[in-house]
């Protein structure tokens, strides 16, 4: 009897350590994997005034928008708060799922739309204002794929880092919360 105990409690707490690694695993991969790829690509919070750097931007625009790496939504539903029809992509499926209730919590969810895809198998050609928070290595090859795909009215606004070769026609901010934005009737 006392040896069929120990083997229950044994049984017990493996399945539930295996359990809770499991779970741990879950959560950490979607995380962790960013920094494992050729560009590494960190989650890293837009600030308020990031936000509203943006949001001056945006002033006087219409149009689709799409926040190309959207973390947790807080710039596609910043953006749809004033009126766009916003959508964002991220990796993370965590970071989609949390961006899908914060919209629904904010009442916004009828004008946003969060999909779980990888920025390079995306086709932008149908937005006008695109916002990225990218990385420096990844911005060369982002500047290519913008201008080929997007029409000469499209805005590109870019967070923390500026695009190597284009020139911009407005910037806001300083330090970390600089904006940069790209019309491409000009480039």
């Amino acid at each position: 009897e006392g040896s069929s105990r120990r083997r229950s409690w044994g049984m017990l707490v493996t399945a539930g350590v295996s359990g809770t690694l499991a779970a741990l695993y879950a959560v950490v991969i979607p995380f962790v994997t960013p920094a494992l790829r050729k560009v590494c690509l960190p989650f890293v919070p837009a600030t308020s005034t990031q936000i509203q750097n943006v949001l001056k931007m945006l002033e006087n625009r219409s149009g689709s928008l799409v926040d190309i790496g959207s973390g947790d939504g807080r710039i596609v539903i910043a953006a749809a708060k004033r009126g766009f029809k916003a959508v964002g992509y991220e990796l993370n499926p965590w970071l989609v799922w949390y961006s899908r209730y914060r919209a629904w919590r904010d009442g916004v969810h009828q004008n946003t739309k969060f999909y779980i895809s990888d920025l390079w198998k995306v086709s932008f050609s149908h937005y006008t204002n695109v916002i990225v928070f990218g990385v420096p290595q990844m911005m060369p090859q982002l500047e290519k794929k913008l201008e080929e795909e997007l029409e000469c009215n499209a805005r590109i606004i870019a967070c923390r880092f500026p695009f190597p070769c284009w020139i911009p026609d407005h910037t806001t901010g300083e330090g970390i919360d600089t904006v940069w934005a790209y019309d491409l009737k000009h480039s």
